[in-house]
């Protein structure tokens, strides 16, 4: 094989690579949207008299016990689970467990339309993917090395985990306004870090199952990146009920 004809081979092997892991990521994005929408509906009912939104049995359960604690917990610990058992796992079986996180994060993400309006859900969802795919593109298609940004981006995420824990307590409107502002920009850059990541993640020497792995992890990347802009978003400049 001569240098073009492999500099072919590599770049149509590229396209195909990212495009699993954009497939994946987008149905793994629709679902959660689908699984929220029908929870909310089975959770929630409407006051005739009132016009209210008035919790089910099944919302009572849910929303109003630990059970949502639990879901929480669950879908944290199947996505540490993926990450670090990827490379142990069938690529169909990781496929399997990814859509399963995505489901349930989207039972235990349907609580926001009890405190969003949907009409700004669904705009801010439309702002956050507009976003996500420039990022991702800008990701794809620089020559900059991102690399050196991608240790203060970690740093950054793990600053807002610890912040976002500590204002359970003190609750204050301030630093949850921060929060957000500082998780806009720390999760749009993972967004274009991310990218870049797994798009030098490839090698035509690849078997299916580890071309396979490789597409899951990189749509799993993709997604907490995508939600979590779109939360930090939705948080800024969603209309609350």
């Amino acid at each position: 094989m001569t240098f073009a004809e492999r500099a072919v081979a590599i770049d149509a092997g590229l396209r195909a690579y990212m495009l699993s892991v954009y497939n994946y990521m987008a149905i793994a994005v629709a679902l959660t949207g689908v699984v929220a929408w029908f929870t909310f509906n089975a959770a929630v009912t409407t006051d005739a008299a009132s016009g209210r939104l008035v919790l089910t049995s099944i919302g009572q359960t849910l929303y109003g016990g630990p059970m949502m604690i639990v879901l929480l917990l669950g879908t944290l610990g199947l996505v540490f689970f993926i990450s670090f058992r990827i490379q142990h796992l069938q690529y169909t079986t990781a496929l399997t467990l990814f859509m399963v996180y995505a489901a349930l994060l989207g039972a235990a993400l349907s609580s926001i339309f009890l405190t969003y309006t949907g009409a700004s859900i669904t705009r801010v969802f439309f702002i956050s993917a507009a976003s996500f795919g420039a990022l991702s593109l800008y990701g794809y298609t620089t020559k900059r090395d991102l690399s050196p940004i991608g240790s203060f981006l970690i740093m950054g995420l793990f600053g807002i985990i610890l912040a976002s824990l500590v204002n359970i307590f003190l609750k204050s409107s301030g630093l949850d306004w921060a929060i957000s502002v500082i998780g806009v920009g720390v999760f749009a850059g993972l967004t274009a870090w991310d990218t870049q990541r797994i798009k030098e993640m490839y090698d035509i020497n690849d078997d299916g199952t580890v071309a396979g792995r490789k597409a899951v992890m990189g749509a799993l990347s993709l997604y907490l990146d995508f939600i979590n802009l779109f939360l930090m978003l939705l948080r800024l400049v969603g209309d609350r009920r």
